[in-house]
């Protein structure tokens, strides 16, 4: 069920959300009393529709016959009432067919929706990040004819990036886009682990593929974006063959596809070569939502396990006379209050990131839009890598909980386990979003935009250090590889410190008994793992060995 009373308390109290979005001019007339009639409705839909799939979507799965894929029972009807009442276009422009309601209002949305069915939320997972792509690179007649459909979710859409041989490095995409007489492109070559890539779910799929042109330049450099539609605006069936869906741990209810491309007709997306420029409006805002996705399958493991505990009675816990409950029991408090820790403090800092991405969209004024850019571009990375490596360790320690019946699908907190392992995997591996936070980000402007980010951040002992340390790794270094050991080591420090100051914007805003053992669980059992993460890059930065 959806945590609203926690929801609303981070939304409206402790970030203040309304004030913020009301501050900008598409969201003038949005309150917090419509804002909360959304959030209730889309609390009753999902529990009503999408999270009584969750098992028959896990234990049916996919079927693929001769290249068409059928969804488990319920799913197409489900979907179908989810686009019919208006929930895939929640935050996109009233002009295309949406809302226009703000995007951290959607990003809840999917919070909720992933944590209720993991595999069904993976088919409009991607919408949103499709709508911004097309609306901001895609030529007039393009939009004419797919935005609304893709904003409204009349249709749904894929991101074909990867292919076999080349994995998360872009720059060995084979795919060849060529061009033809009439304007559009001939696509050939084939894509692997394309969620959604072929479905019963709607009439059309709007595929998003990166290619290269003939006469691209090798690398990255050399992509260019297009869209391949699964069905014609005549109304054949394009050239875009499902070859098979894959076996997988988890997510059975979602058909992950090998695509082909066989002389598929497609048009251009942006200009030619700078596809990656086009499809990363797409991956941020994926990302995002990924991190939302931990949180979301934390918070349903977290409810599994507490539910559990309140009724299972083992031993006496200490300085009980007769068995307890294990809720009693300082091993099982110590598991929950932690996983209630990273879910609170992380709600804080996700929902303050979907404000931040409005802001910088619609801020009237430039120096608050260059701040929120800078908090998102920053930001981003440190929340899709860490909420989903807690998604699938706290969705263990959740198990735990259950001790042996855990560990058997009666109970489906194996499924959690299961389904939120690929989370650390897909958009970007929990390792490129280091990566991309130190290397690319933090020192490529030789640390400003990081150390200008932390000043905003409580005053602490911490602070300061993580400071000096990131001022160390910005100073010419004999190791050119120095920055990729300690990647890993520098976002989980990170991700720590924003969550002590999102864990003091709730103290600061309440009192109440219900927030004090998260608030103490995470001061005693999950912040000492940043002076952990900082001595490690500390010594790497004295010279420490460079093979582990």
């Amino acid at each position: 069920m959806a945590a609203l009373d926690d929801i609303t308390f981070i939304l409206n109290d402790v970030l203040q959300a309304p004030a913020t979005w009301q501050a900008l001019p598409p969201f003038a007339d949005t309150d917090a009393d419509l804002a909360l009639q959304v959030l209730e409705e889309a609390g009753k839909f999902v529990a009503s529709v999408v999270a009584p799939l969750q098992r028959i979507g896990d234990t049916v799965g996919c079927r693929f016959d001769a290249g068409q894929v059928i969804t488990p029972p319920g799913f197409k009807a489900a979907y179908q009432a989810f686009w019919q009442a208006g929930w895939p276009s929640l935050s996109c422009a009233v002009e295309d067919g949406g809302q226009g309601l703000p995007a951290v209002l959607e990003g809840v949305l999917f919070e909720m929706l992933a944590g209720a069915n993991h595999g069904w939320t993976m088919a409009p997972g991607l919408l949103h990040g499709a709508y911004e792509c097309l609306k901001h690179h895609g030529s007039d007649a393009l939009k004419a004819r797919y935005l609304e459909k893709i904003a409204t979710g009349e249709w749904l859409a894929t991101m074909c990036l990867t292919e076999a041989h080349a994995g998360s490095d872009l720059g060995l995409v084979r795919t060849k886009g060529t061009p033809q007489a009439d304007g559009s492109y001939a696509v050939n070559g084939s894509k692997t682990f394309i969620s959604g890539g072929e479905h019963d779910l709607t009439d059309n799929i709007v595929h998003l593929v990166l290619a290269r042109l003939p006469d691209a330049p090798a690398g990255p450099k050399g992509l260019s974006l297009f869209l391949v539609p699964k069905i014609m605006p005549n109304g054949a069936r394009n050239a875009v063959v499902c070859e098979r869906i894959e076996e997988k741990m988890g997510l059975h209810g979602s058909p992950t596809c090998v695509m082909r491309f066989d002389d598929a007709t497609g048009w251009l997306v942006g200009e030619a070569n700078k596809g990656l420029n086009a499809m990363f409006v797409m991956m941020n805002a994926a990302r995002l939502h990924v991190g939302l996705q931990g949180l979301g399958l934390l918070e349903a493991a977290w409810q599994k396990a507490s539910a559990y505990a309140a009724e299972r009675r083992q031993m006496r816990a200490p300085g009980a006379r007769e068995t307890s409950l294990i809720a009693d029991h300082p091993a099982i408090q110590r598991i929950l209050a932690t996983q209630r820790a990273w879910i609170d403090g992380g709600r804080v800092l996700a929902y303050h990131t979907a404000l931040q991405l409005d802001v910088a969209k619609h801020s009237t004024d430039a120096a608050q839009r260059a701040t929120a850019q800078r908090w998102c571009a920053l930001v981003t990375p440190v929340l899709k890598a860490a909420f989903t490596d807690q998604a699938f360790s706290g969705a263990s320690a959740c198990l735990q909980v259950f001790g042996g019946h855990g560990y058997i699908s009666e109970w489906g907190i194996e499924q959690i386990v299961r389904d939120s392992r690929v989370a650390m995997i897909y958009e970007g591996t929990n390792e490129i979003q280091a990566i991309d936070l130190l290397v690319r980000k933090v020192l490529a402007d030789g640390g400003t935009g990081m150390c200008a980010l932390l000043a905003e951040q409580p005053a602490s002992a911490r602070r300061d250090a993580l400071v000096e340390v990131t001022q160390a790794l910005v100073s010419p270094n004999s190791d050119p590889a120095l920055p990729y050991w300690v990647a890993d080591d520098y976002l989980r420090a990170v991700a720590l410190l924003l969550l002590d100051g999102a864990w003091a914007q709730i103290s600061a805003t309440s009192t109440a008994p219900r927030w004090h053992s998260p608030a103490q669980a995470f001061q005693t059992w999950v912040l000492p793992e940043f002076d952990m993460r900082l001595a490690i890059i500390r010594q790497r930065l004295a010279g420490g060995p460079n093979n582990a």
